[in-house]
C-alpha cells in the first residue's frame, strides 16, 4: 500500500514502494487525487505495464522539438534539414506548451484538421486557406518520428506514439502535367535568353536527363564523365547513388557549362553562384529567377520537377523497358514510377493504330 504523507507546504505526497520496482513519488494537492494515482500506479505495477511518466510530464513538445531538432535532424541530407526545420516551428507554435504525456491523439486530430482547413490563416476577403493533404501529413510524420525517438532512444516514459493512433490525411493523387510543344517553346526560349546561361543548361539538362533540381545543382566537376558521357550521382534523394547516361543533346550541355571562361578556380561546383560573406562559393540558387521568368512569360504553372516528369515520360515513349527507365530515374519501386509516366494519349493511339494494323495483316 502506498504511503500518503502530507508536506508542510500543505500537499499531499504519495510514495509507493514495491518489490521489484523503483520507488515511486508525485505529489498533489488533494489527498484523493494522491490515492487515486497510488491505486492506479500498483494496479499497473501489478499487471506489469507500469511507466515512469515523470520524464513525459516534464519535457514539453517545444523541448522535445529543439532536442529532436539538434540530436536527429543533423543525420539527415541538407535539404531534408531544411524542410524538417520549418515543420518543426508549426509544431512549437501549435502544440510546444503541451507536455509530451499531456499530448492525446484527440489534440493532435484538431492540430491536423486545423491545418487542413486553413483556419489559422486567411485570405484578403478573410477566408480561410486550406493546406495541401501531404503539407500536414509531413508535419505529423515529423511529430509522429519524435514520439518514436522519445520513447526507444531518449526512454521517455510513454506508453505509446499518440500520432499512431489517429488518421492520416490522404496522399493526394500525384501530379500529373505534361508540357505542350508550345509551352516547352515558350519556356526554353525564356531560360535561353537569361542573362546567366547557367539557368538555360540547368532547365535543359533536366529535360534531357530527367534529374531532379537538388541532384543537378550540386554537380561537381569530377562526377561528370564527357568521355563516357554518363554523371555519376552520389546523393540522390532515395539515398542510392546512380548514374545517368547522357544523351548527344545533354552531352553538349554539360560540355558549354564546364568549358565555360568565366569559371573560377575556387570552386568544383559546375553550376556555382557568387562568393557568400565567408569567400565560398554554393550551388547556383536559381529558384528566385526560375520563378520570376515563369509568372512574367506565361508559363507560371510548370514546376521545375514537372521537367523530369516529362523526360521520364518520354524515356519510355521512346521505348526503353521499366527497368531501364528506373535506373535512370532512380525509382526504387515501378509503382512511384507510374507516377512519372503518363503517356500521351494521341501517342498511344498511334501505337494501337499500328498493332491492329499488324494483326489484321496476319489474319489475312
Amino acid at each position: 500500500m502506498a504511503a500518503i504523507i502530507r508536506t508542510p507546504s500543505g500537499t499531499w505526497k504519495a510514495v509507493i514502494r514495491k518489490t521489484g520496482w523503483p520507488t515511486t513519488a508525485k505529489t498533489f494537492r488533494m489527498k484523493r487525487d494522491a490515492e487515486d494515482w497510488s491505486r492506479g500506479t500498483e494496479d499497473e505495477m501489478v499487471r506489469g505495464v507500469y511507466i515512469k511518466r515523470a520524464t513525459a510530464d516534464r519535457m514539453t513538445v517545444s523541448a522535445a522539438v529543439d532536442r529532436y531538432l539538434k540530436e536527429v535532424t543533423p543525420t539527415k541530407r541538407p535539404s531534408s534539414q531544411e524542410a524538417e526545420k520549418r515543420r518543426a516551428e508549426i509544431l512549437k507554435s501549435h502544440l510546444g506548451k503541451y507536455s509530451l504525456a499531456a499530448l492525446t491523439p484527440e489534440i493532435i486530430a484538431e492540430f491536423r484538421d486545423e491545418r487542413l482547413d486553413g483556419a489559422d490563416r486567411k485570405n484578403d476577403k478573410g477566408e480561410p486557406m486550406p493546406r495541401a493533404n501531404n503539407t500536414v501529413r509531413l508535419e505529423l510524420a515529423v511529430l509522429g518520428h519524435l514520439f518514436t525517438i522519445a520513447i526507444k532512444e531518449w526512454r521517455i516514459g510513454l506508453p505509446w506514439n499518440p500520432v499512431m493512433n489517429i488518421r492520416r490525411p490522404a496522399p493526394g493523387p500525384g501530379r500529373n502535367r505534361r508540357l505542350s510543344a508550345e509551352e516547352e517553346k515558350r519556356l526554353l526560349k525564356t531560360v535561353d535568353a537569361h542573362s546567366n546561361p547557367m539557368l538555360r543548361w540547368i532547365v535543359r539538362i533536366a529535360l534531357e536527363t530527367g534529374m531532379r533540381s537538388s541532384e543537378i545543382v550540386t554537380l561537381v566537376v569530377g562526377q561528370v564523365e564527357l568521355r563516357k558521357r554518363v554523371v555519376r550521382l552520389l546523393e540522390t534523394k532515395n539515398t542510392s547513388p546512380r548514374t545517368v547516361p547522357l544523351n548527344s543533346a545533354a552531352t553538349k550541355l554539360f560540355r558549354e557549362a564546364l568549358g565555360q571562361p568565366a569559371r573560377p578556380k575556387n570552386t568544383d561546383l559546375v553550376f556555382f553562384g557568387e562568393p557568400g560573406r565567408d569567400g565560398k562559393r554554393r550551388p547556383y540558387q536559381f529558384n528566385p529567377v526560375w520563378l520570376a521568368l515563369k509568372n512574367k512569360h506565361g508559363v507560371a504553372d510548370i514546376r521545375f520537377h514537372d521537367l523530369r516528369h516529362e523526360a521520364v515520360s518520354r524515356f519510355v515513349e521512346a521505348g526503353l523497358s521499366d527497368q531501364e527507365v528506373s535506373a535512370i530515374s532512380g525509382h526504387k519501386s515501378m509503382q512511384m514510377l507510374k507516377r512519372y509516366t503518363h503517356l500521351r494519349a494521341e501517342d498511344l493511339v498511334k501505337k494501337i493504330d499500328a498493332a491492329f494494323k499488324r494483326s489484321g495483316d496476319k489474319s489475312r
